[in-house]
C-alpha cells in the first residue's frame, strides 16, 4: 500500500502533467525556443540596387518591407530552401567563405527570407542557373550582400545557418479578400519565423481551419464579417501552437493590418 507521501507525490506529478497539457493547447506557458542549426555550404548573389526597391513585395507577400519591419536585410531563397513558401519569414546568418571578395572584419550578416529565387533551366546550375534545384542558394538584397563582400564579384561561396528570428512585438495579420473569403498574410513572426498551420475563430464561430495559399498567406472560405477574430498558429519548425485572441475587432476591414500581443521565441 502506497504511503501518504508517495500518494502526495503522485498527485503533484498529475497536476503538473495536466497543467502542461493545458499550456500546450492554449499556447499559455508553453515556450519552445527555436535553436540555431549547424553551418552549411551554399552560394549567394544579389538582386536590385542599393535602394533595395526591387526586393519590395516578393513571393512571401510581405508588401513594403520597410513598412512591415523587414527592411533591406532580406534574401530570396532557391526552390530547395523555399519549401513551397513554408520558409517565408525564416532567418539566416550568412557569412562569406573562402573568397577574395570577403570582408575580413565581418563575421556574418542576418537576413529574413521574403522571396523566391526561381530556377533558370536555360542555364547550367554552375553557370548562371544558381537557383536551380538541388542547389541551396541565397539571392540577397544588394545592401545585405554588401555587408559581407564586395558586390562587383557577383557570386560568392557562403556558410549559412538557420537562427531564431528576433522580432519586436507580436504577430501581425494583414487582411485581404472579401465577405466570403478571408486571406491573411502573417508577418513579424519570431522564433523559427515559419508557420505550418493556422485557424481563425469568429466571435460567433468555432475554430475554422485555414488552408495555405502561398508564401506567408492563409485563407478561410467563410463568412466572418461583423465578428471579432482570433487566430491559432502552429510553427512549422518547432510545432509550438499559440493563440492570438481578439486580434481584429468586429468592424475589421480588408487592406488593414492588425497586431497581436503574442509571438514565438
Amino acid at each position: 500500500m502506497a504511503s501518504f507521501s508517495e500518494s502526495l507525490s503522485f498527485i503533484f506529478f498529475l497536476v503538473i502533467f495536466v497543467l502542461a497539457i493545458l499550456g500546450r493547447s492554449s499556447g499559455a506557458g508553453y515556450n519552445v525556443r527555436f535553436k540555431s542549426s549547424k553551418w552549411s555550404l551554399a552560394h549567394a548573389t544579389f538582386y536590385g540596387d542599393e535602394s533595395a526597391s526591387e526586393t519590395m513585395g516578393g513571393a512571401c507577400g510581405y508588401g513594403n518591407l520597410f513598412n512591415n519591419g523587414y527592411g533591406t536585410d532580406t534574401a530570396a531563397l532557391s526552390t530547395t530552401l523555399f519549401n513551397d513558401g513554408y520558409a517565408c519569414g525564416t532567418c539566416y546568418q550568412i557569412k562569406c567563405y573562402q573568397s577574395t571578395a570577403c570582408y575580413k572584419d565581418v563575421s556574418f550578416t542576418t537576413v529574413t527570407a521574403t522571396n523566391i529565387c526561381p530556377p533558370n533551366w536555360a542555364k547550367d546550375s554552375n553557370n548562371g542557373g544558381w537557383c536551380n534545384p538541388p542547389r541551396a542558394h541565397f539571392d540577397m538584397s544588394k545592401p545585405a550582400f554588401m555587408k559581407i563582400a564586395q558586390w562587383k564579384v557577383g557570386i560568392i561561396p557562403v556558410l549559412y545557418r538557420r537562427v531564431p528570428c528576433v522580432r519586436s512585438g507580436g504577430l501581425r495579420f494583414q487582411f485581404q479578400g472579401n465577405g466570403y473569403w478571408l486571406l491573411v498574410y502573417v508577418m513579424n513572426v519570431g522564433g523559427g519565423g515559419d508557420i505550418a498551420e493556422m485557424w481563425v475563430r469568429g466571435s460567433r464561430t468555432g475554430w475554422i481551419s485555414m488552408s495555405h495559399n502561398w508564401g506567408a498567406s492563409y485563407q478561410a472560405f467563410a463568412t466572418l464579417g461583423g465578428q471579432s477574430l482570433s487566430f491559432k498558429i502552429t510553427s512549422y519548425t518547432t510545432k509550438e501552437t499559440i493563440i492570438a485572441y481578439n486580434v481584429a475587432p468586429s468592424n475589421w476591414n480588408v487592406g488593414l493590418t492588425y497586431k497581436s500581443k503574442v509571438n514565438f521565441h
